[in-house]
């Protein structure tokens, strides 16, 4: 089985801030681990940096009907793995980019939640599972690391946060990102495979497929599990955690 990182365990974890692009991009990644955690009592925030208006095939639809629909697929979602505090910072969807302006706004709710966890997409490009690196995801985690380090613990990094809305430096003690091929931490969700899947489905506007859908989310899965060590018919999350203290 992996072995979790000293730093990764949830002991000491009451609060969990999640940030993505997209709307259903949590719920693709780490919708099961959020289902164990608000389970355990932990407190899980999401951050969605746009509203997902570009999703969709439906030309006739319009973008501004279209990302209220996701806002609400996304918020119906989160309700079901135990999430109600749900915030959308309305950045362009296809068009994101790792600017200060989303570095600041990103510190800001980090600030107003005070997480010992924040959990985020890759940086980094995966060449094998491309579809895992879109632009918007790259940039949207690179700035999520950035808020976390240095920007959110900084008193002197946008000190408009500090200095007008009196939002005190917070120091963030875990960072977890998913899709990673060097991960470490491995998450069991056998038990809320069937709720993360509710979860995703959710997400009507996107999902013509909803048993091609599940296939998918079983076979990763497993195949999750199967990296960790885990029994065979077990299912997992996994993800990359790094110490940021």
């Amino acid at each position: 089985m992996m072995e979790i990182p000293e730093h990764a365990t949830d002991e000491g974890v009451e609060r969990i801030l999640v940030v993505v692009a997209h709307p259903d991009d949590i719920d693709f990644g780490t919708a099961g681990s959020v289902a164990t955690w608000t389970a355990a009592g932990i407190e899980v925030t999401y951050c969605l940096v746009t509203s997902g208006e570009a999703g969709g095939d439906d030309r006739a639809q319009p973008r501004a009907h279209m990302a209220q629909v996701r806002e609400q697929e996304q918020t119906a979602a989160a309700a079901v793995v135990g999430v109600t505090d749900v915030r959308f910072l309305h950045y362009p969807d296809g068009r994101v980019e790792p600017t200060l302006d989303l570095r600041c706004a990103i510190s800001r709710v980090v600030r107003e939640v005070r997480p010992q966890r924040v959990v985020t997409q890759s940086p980094e490009r995966l060449w094998d599972r491309i579809y895992a690196s879109h632009p918007d995801h790259l940039a949207a985690a690179e700035a999520t690391v950035a808020a976390v380090y240095p920007d959110a613990q900084n008193p002197f990094a946008h000190p408009e946060l500090l200095l007008v809305e009196e939002l005190e430096p917070w120091s963030v003690s875990q960072l977890w990102m998913m899709a990673r091929p060097d991960a470490n931490v491995c998450v069991d969700i056998t038990d809320v495979m069937d709720t993360k899947l509710r979860a995703l489905t959710s997400h009507e506007s996107q999902i013509a497929d909803p048993a091609g859908i599940e296939k998918l989310l079983r076979d990763w899965a497993r195949a999750n599990a199967a990296v960790a060590g885990l029994a065979d018919g077990r299912a997992a999350e996994l993800f990359r955690a790094v110490d940021t203290r």
